[in-house]
């Protein structure tokens, strides 16, 4: 749960894609800011398709500002240098449904967690009940970006 670059590509919790795209990188620490730009300039960026939807139902009921409007955000978005998607699938669904213990039912954090397991990439979140069942279950890796 160190904010060292694992050397390969991370997936971004929505917050942390968020913050980063926005150029809000002060809200990250120094250290987190910089592995992100890293993995910008190499292995990559990864964003699940779930954040597209959790960006857009949130711009919705007004609890996230976009400009000039969410679909130009999110097609800015896909044009960033070292940044993909990553669509979901039926794997990745089912697999939400059935991490193990006790998590809360967001089915965006929940299809995060899953695609990190699935696909072995860590994910980097400030989500501290992300950050407490990654540690608590194990299974999936995370960065932790407080």
């Amino acid at each position: 749960m160190t904010p060292e670059a694992p050397g390969g590509p991370l997936l971004l919790d929505t917050h942390i894609w968020v913050w980063y795209l926005d150029g809000a990188e002060d809200r990250l620490p120094g250290p987190m800011a910089e592995t992100l730009r890293e993995a910008g300039r190499g292995a990559g960026l990864l964003v699940s398709d779930i954040s597209v939807w959790e960006v857009g139902t949130k711009a919705a009921r007004g609890r996230l500002r976009l400009t000039p409007s969410t679909a130009a955000w999110i097609e800015r978005a896909g044009r960033q240098p070292g940044l993909s998607f990553l669509p979901l699938d039926r794997q990745i669904l089912l697999g939400s449904t059935q991490l193990p213990g006790d998590l809360h039912g967001d089915p965006a954090d929940r299809m995060l967690i899953a695609t990190a397991a699935l696909a072995g990439i860590p994910l980097v979140t400030a989500d501290r009940a992300i950050l407490d069942y990654a540690q608590r279950e194990g299974g999936f890796a995370v960065l932790d970006a407080r």
